[in-house]
């Protein structure tokens, strides 16, 4: 039944996830995923958090605790690099642009 829960709980977060998500204006999706950096730095702890407590005689739970953290770390790498690309938009072409 743990399983049931914890794919409900995946389920429902998802659908939550894409309603809020689809609903903002374009105006504010930059400043938003600027934002969310934040969230995909608390992703990446828990993924370390999680390899660290896999079995270590298991090499199926860590095999996925470390596709976890290297799919957390260029998530929020990623996110980083997108949004300096977009601030660099807005800067005068004449001061520091590239």
């Amino acid at each position: 039944m743990e399983g049931f829960a914890a794919l409900y709980i995946f389920m429902l977060a998802a659908f939550t996830g894409y309603e809020v998500i689809s609903r903002v204006p374009v105006i504010l999706h930059t400043p938003l995923m600027s934002g969310s950096n934040f969230v995909h730095g608390v992703v990446l702890v828990g993924a370390m958090v999680s390899l660290g407590q896999a079995d270590a005689g298991d090499p199926l739970q860590v095999a996925i605790g470390f596709f976890a953290v290297l799919l957390g770390a260029a998530n929020a790498a990623g996110g980083y690099v997108v949004t300096e690309r977009m601030l660099g938009m807005f800067k005068a072409a004449g001061k520091g642009a590239k």
